[in-house]
């Protein structure tokens, strides 16, 4: 079984540490698990796969490569999450034009008010990458601070389906993702993050962010685990809208 991935970030000293104190204990999956994609929006990917430095120059916040093969991961549990019916919620971000909103994230980085757009379908960054967009069924959240759960409606989505547990993904590992781990983890949810789902801009704080959030909060799992435990869920667990069935109706 190979090393986890923060293993090479940790002196002797970090790993006696969290294993004679009790880190790290396996808590398992929930019963009735939502997903949860953080923030895979062009922003954080670029438009395109391409090395992170370059792709910064045009994407402040892009995750360059790493974005896209994260990206695949997603696709996968996807798949599989759709195949049972599991509630799927995604986040991106929301600012207006004119940067009124912008708030504490302009005291921090020099590159705050840029705005980028794709080329040629000039979609604003903010746009969840099409490779693992939302279906008509999914639910989309839009959010000005680095958790899923402040200001937003997650908590009363996640009530309605009676989910215990998230499932969760996205990007970055040292912001966003580990931001809204740490809010449903005080919330009393089960969390487990897919490895493979989550990815960064450093390398350093993609890993530690990984062990942190594997030590106190979460359970961090490679996906083929995952999906191997979706596939062991009922189907019926949640009662979901038909792809469709709306407007079926109103067309009736």
């Amino acid at each position: 079984m190979s090393e986890p991935i923060w293993n090479q970030f940790l002196t002797e000293r970090d790993k006696q540490i969290f294993s004679n104190a009790g880190y790290g204990a396996r808590q398992g999956f929930g019963k009735r698990p939502a997903i949860l994609i953080i923030d895979v929006n062009y922003n954080f990917c670029g438009d395109k796969p391409e090395p992170i430095l370059e792709s910064v120059k045009r994407w402040r916040n892009s995750c360059g490569e790493e974005a896209w093969e994260g990206i695949k991961a997603i696709r996968r549990l996807l798949l599989a999450a759709r195949a049972k019916n599991l509630p799927v919620i995604y986040t991106t971000g929301v600012r207006r034009p004119d940067g009124w909103d912008a708030g504490s994230w302009a005291w921090k980085n020099t590159r705050a008010g840029e705005r980028v757009k794709t080329p040629v379908t000039n979609l604003p960054g903010d746009t969840i990458v099409p490779e693992i967009g939302p279906e008509a069924r999914d639910i989309v959240i839009t959010k000005h601070k680095p958790s899923a759960f402040h200001g937003t409606p997650l908590t009363s989505f996640l009530n309605l389906f009676d989910a215990d547990s998230l499932i969760v993904c996205g990007t970055t590992t040292s912001g966003c993702v580990r931001a809204s781990v740490v809010d449903a983890f005080s919330d009393n949810y089960r969390v487990t993050v897919v490895e493979e789902g989550c990815f960064d801009r450093a390398q350093a704080s993609h890993a530690l962010s990984l062990c942190d959030m594997h030590a106190k909060y979460a359970d961090v799992v490679k996906l083929d685990e995952v999906v191997g435990f979706i596939g062991t869920l009922p189907k019926g667990l949640f009662e979901l809208p038909k792809a469709g069935e709306q407007a079926a109706s109103k067309a009736a």
